[in-house]
């Protein structure tokens, strides 16, 4: 498909945005093996959760439409064949802390992408846990019982940690992770209100084994990664009022919002309250009177990784120079996002230097419309879209049809923003 967007005279209008992805994910797997039925509204439609969906049914869990039937802790079923994750890693990272302790193998397959992300970071603990698994394709379970360990992972990553804590539910003694910095707490909050003997403790988690977990309601907040792009878009257009009700604001995942903040285009943050486990709020974002140049690193980095693409956009028109840095994480998502951004944007007439771990982009310039390749990537279709929106003439995005993987519908809901 070939999207192609201009600048409106107005961008107004409110915005439902999809259940959050990560939260979605994690309702999914942990209510499999809780003991009975949970029930879930406002799931994530993307396709990625759908592949989450698709590989707990060939575990024989009931996932039918808004509700979950648990297995409970033994009760998965071998699968007839390999399971297919389709272009998720949180998809396959999480089901190989969930598979790792079970008493059949099972192997883990994904599209292209996917299957040159990195997996030994989640192979690794696992095989120090006493687990099964190999990477090649990745393949996890039927060995002997799990250990309890002590884990200091190398990178912030939600993904590595919910692996270690989910095989850590069948593991004897107690498994504990430390991360360098602090990634997103999704799988902990579900966990405890699961029920899960969990400890927190600055950068530590840790996990026993229960004897069971409670099935629970989830009701999943919209998506602030997803909201990111439209709070971009409503910032530096000249005209705009977007309001974005019912987002998650999960302080592990907000720093999207201090960023913003320093930029001036800061988002008016409404009705803060708590959503179950999580915190939701009702956002407003229309024209910034001023924007600043901004700079991202370090451990900030690693808690915006999926909202860099936008803010790059961001960044091109912003004045001044601004900095993102300690995103190599970025090279190995579903593209080389660096690249693939920094190729975007140049397309674009940006003026930019792409780093070994992010980007230097001199802003204050126009953007001109242009023909982008997104690389079959989601966040970046979205963040050229947002540009799109921003720049002169028209930007013409090829296979945009990639944003269905966590967004199916954001280009009707762009278009209604536009003719508004």
């Amino acid at each position: 498909m070939l999207a192609r967007v201009s600048r409106p005279a107005r961008l107004a209008g409110e915005v439902r945005l999809p259940g959050d992805k990560s939260v979605s994910h994690r309702a999914l797997l942990l209510n499999s093996v809780a003991a009975g039925r949970a029930g879930i509204s406002g799931l994530s439609e993307g396709e990625d959760v759908a592949s989450s969906a698709a590989c707990l049914r060939a575990l024989g869990v009931a996932v039918e439409g808004d509700s979950v039937e648990g297995r409970g802790l033994d009760g998965l079923s071998p699968p007839a064949g390999a399971l297919d994750c389709g272009n998720s890693g949180t998809t396959m990272r999480l089901l190989a802390g969930l598979l790792a302790g079970q008493g059949f193998a099972t192997t883990l397959v994904g599209d292209r992408s996917l299957s040159r992300r990195p997996m030994e970071r989640v192979a690794a603990p696992l095989r120090l846990m006493g687990a099964e698994v190999g990477t090649e394709p990745l393949t996890v379970g039927g060995g002997g019982p799990l250990r309890g360990v002590d884990w200091f992972s190398p990178v912030a990553s939600a993904q590595v940690k919910s692996a270690v804590l989910l095989a850590g539910l069948f593991a004897s003694g107690r498994t504990r992770v430390t991360e360098p910095s602090l990634s997103r707490d999704h799988t902990e909050l579900m966990l405890q209100a699961m029920g899960a003997p969990i400890e927190t403790s600055g950068l530590s988690v840790a996990v026993e084994r229960p004897r069971s977990l409670r099935p629970l309601d989830v009701a999943v907040p919209g998506d602030l990664s997803a909201a990111a792009f439209w709070l971009v878009a409503a910032g530096l257009h000249p005209r705009a009022e977007v309001r974005l009700p019912a987002c998650g604001v999960n302080p592990t995942r907000a720093g999207l919002l201090d960023v913003l903040e320093r930029a001036g285009l800061g988002a008016r943050v409404e009705h803060l309250r708590r959503q179950g486990a999580e915190p939701v709020a009702d956002l407003w974002a229309g024209t910034a009177a001023a924007g600043r140049p901004f700079a991202v690193e370090g451990a900030e980095a690693a808690g915006v990784i999926d909202e860099l693409p936008v803010l790059a956009v961001a960044a091109c028109l912003l004045p001044g120079t601004s900095r993102i840095a300690g995103a190599a994480e970025l090279r190995v998502k579903e593209s080389d996002r660096i690249a693939v951004v920094a190729a975007g944007l140049r397309a674009l007439g940006a003026d930019l230097d792409e780093l070994p771990d992010g980007l230097e982009i001199r802003g204050g310039g126009r953007l001109q419309g242009a023909r982008v390749q997104p690389a079959g990537d989601h966040r970046v279709a979205m963040a050229m879209a947002v540009a799109g929106l921003l720049a002169d003439g028209e930007t013409e995005i090829e296979d945009a049809e990639c944003v269905d993987v966590s967004y199916p519908g954001f280009f009707d809901q762009l278009e209604r923003l536009c003719s508004s």
